[in-house]
């Protein structure tokens, strides 16, 4: 339980480091962390990104096997990308403000931002052996 716990708050540093990254880029992914009810609605959203991700994310990867093996896999970013665009338009801690192509573009380089800090961030987690 407490690993689940420090798993889901470092995602939750990972999507506001994300966040600042993407602002500094002029992207319109946004996160509301100025107070304490949005620190909270972040923790929601980065549960129900998680949530999605492990149902819609694997969904939209076991149908797009053809064109993940044309492309090496790199298409998984963009299912990647949408999963982080459907969790932003929920509204809930976290947010895209662009529309269109633009809107893509910031869901794109937020994942890939996310998924970086995270993996990084995870170097740091305790293994599932020291139990």
């Amino acid at each position: 339980m407490r690993k689940l716990l420090l798993r889901w708050i470092v995602l939750a540093i990972s999507v506001f480091a994300a966040s600042l990254v993407t602002h500094a880029l002029q992207l319109g992914f946004q996160v509301d962390v100025s107070s304490i009810d949005g620190a909270l609605k972040l923790l929601i959203g980065v549960a129900v990104l998680s949530f999605l991700n492990a149902t819609l994310g694997k969904i939209l990867k076991l149908i797009t096997i053809p064109l993940s093996c044309i492309t090496l896999g790199l298409f998984s970013l963009v299912i990647n990308a949408v999963v982080l665009w459907v969790a932003a338009s929920l509204n809930l801690g976290f947010k895209i403000s662009d529309s269109g192509p633009k809107a893509f573009i910031a869901a794109f380089v937020a994942s890939l931002l996310i998924s970086f800090i995270n993996g990084v961030l995870g170097v740091f987690l305790p293994d599932d052996k020291d139990d």
